[in-house]
Order: C-alpha cells, then sequence, then structure tokens
C-alpha cells in the first residue's frame, strides 16, 4: 500500500476468495519483528500471534504486526478470551483479524463481531491514523469500511458445546474462518490425542458442513505434527491451515541438527 490512494489488503482473505488454500504459523516465543522476516522467507501467507498460551505483551505483539504488514504477511492475534476492549486494542496494534478460542454459541460469535467491526455491523471505537494504514489520516468513513473489509474473524471450534452450535457460529454475519482446535476438541471428545479417531473425523466433517452451507471457510489447527491428515482436510475443503509454532519449529530443528553429530 505504497500509494496515497491505495486500499488496505489482507492477502489471507483475497487468496481465499480465489478458493487458494493458505498456510500460517504460530509465534509463541520470539517476540521481534525478525519473526515477520521469517516467516516471509519461509513462504507462509501468515503469522499467528498466540496472546493466549504464552506471555506475549500487546507491545510485541504490534510490532509484530506491523513487520508482518510491511511484507504482506498477514498478521493475526489470538486473543485470551471474548473481552471487547482486549480485541479493539489488538486490532489498533496493527492485526488485521483475530482468532478467537473456544466459541460456544452463535452469541458469543456476535459478540465478537461487535467488538471487532465497526457500525453498522459492530460496536468497534473509530482510532485516528492507524497502523494498518501506515498511519496515514483518512476520512472516517473511508478508513472504517477499509478497516472492516480486510480485518478477520476467526472462530475457534474446539469444545463439545461449540460444535453443537457450529451450524449456528457458522451463520453468523462477520465470522470468516471456523478453525478447529484439534487438540482440545479431542480432548473434548474423549479421544484426546487420536487425531484420526473417527469422532474427529466426523467432527471436522460436521463443521466442514456448515461452512459450506454458509461460505465460510474450514481452518485446521492442531495437527502440525500429522501433515497426512492436514492435506487429507485439504483434499475435503479446508483452506485454512495452522501448520505449527514457532517453539516446535526450532525444537525439531535443532534435535535434528544435534543428531547429526551423535
Amino acid at each position: 500500500m505504497n500509494a496515497s490512494n491505495a486500499s488496505l489488503r489482507n492477502g489471507v482473505k483475497e487468496k481465499l476468495a480465489r478458493g487458494e488454500t493458505v498456510y500460517s504459523m504460530t509465534s509463541r516465543l520470539v517476540r521481534t519483528f525478525d519473526i515477520a522476516s521469517i516467516a516471509y522467507t519461509a513462504g507462509f501467507d501468515s503469522i499467528y500471534i498466540d496472546m493466549e498460551h504464552s506471555s506475549y505483551s500487546l507491545e510485541a505483539a504490534g510490532q509484530v504486526c506491523m513487520a508482518c504488514l510491511g511484507l504482506d504477511v498477514t498478521p493475526f492475534v489470538r486473543v485470551p478470551s471474548t473481552d471487547p476492549h482486549f480485541i479493539a486494542r489488538v486490532l489498533d496494534s496493527g492485526a488485521l483479524g483475530i482468532i478467537v478460542p473456544s466459541v460456544q454459541s452463535a452469541e458469543d460469535a456476535r459478540a465478537i463481531v461487535r467488538a471487532a467491526k465497526h457500525a453498522p455491523l459492530g460496536e468497534r471505537s473509530v482510532a485516528g491514523a492507524p497502523p494498518q494504514f501506515h498511519y496515514r489520516s483518512l476520512p472516517a468513513v473511508d478508513a472504517t469500511q477499509q478497516l472492516d473489509d480486510a480485518t478477520m474473524i476467526i472462530a475457534m471450534i474446539e469444545s463439545l458445546e461449540g460444535l453443537e452450535a457450529v451450524e449456528e457460529i457458522a451463520a453468523v454475519e462477520g465470522v470468516d474462518i471456523l478453525l478447529v482446535g484439534a487438540n482440545d476438541l479431542s480432548s473434548a471428545l474423549g479421544v484426546s490425542g487420536e487425531m484420526d479417531h473417527e469422532l474427529v473425523r466426523n467432527a471436522y466433517r460436521r463443521v466442514l458442513n456448515a461452512c459450506l452451507a454458509n461460505n465460510k471457510v474450514l481452518g485446521v489447527g492442531g495437527l502440525g505434527s500429522r501433515p497426512d491428515l492436514i492435506k487429507e482436510l485439504v483434499a475435503l475443503g479446508a483452506r485454512y491451515v495452522s501448520t505449527g509454532n514457532d517453539i516446535s519449529f526450532l525444537l525439531a530443528a535443532a534435535i535434528q541438527k544435534r543428531q547429526q553429530f551423535a
């Protein structure tokens, strides 16, 4: 977005609109802008910063989001809850979307939309010259429309309650992706860690059907160690893939390197 009249872009949203599959990495460990460059060089479409399962600060998250924006790597943040004030601060810090854990009802989903979108769809407060525009000032009506068009809402389905309400959640206007959290969902189904269990497969099928019926995207999470299952789900229609986090990537590479000298 170099030209003064350029529109705000979200590369993930554009690729999904073309029916392409997007691949994301999670940042839990690296708190500096370097992780954005690593994601870019590795060919990832997106980073999501995990503020649910890490001690990431809002300041550090904002710095990584800004670095991502400059590289056309779409920055998302997984927030720890549906707190509307925290969601607004995350988005005002440069994120182009939020990932919300354990969405359990349509009302949960509507509350998230109200927090993340401006009027008339939501209740997000208007912030002047946001980082997504590299601090350019735009007329409020233009800025809010562009932000709302570019900002994505990713609802995680990872509980029995969320699975039972998935059709209603998928029908909520403003939700873009239903991301199945396979680790927590498999535990809730009583088959913890059995990612290829028929109960888990059936859960994915149910979420996929809800997505197809409501023009939403199925997301795959928690299966980074099972690329075979990810490929199977992509073949079925999943289009957003969370591949794993920087801790697991670093540890796997470190173990492999050390074993070379055994």
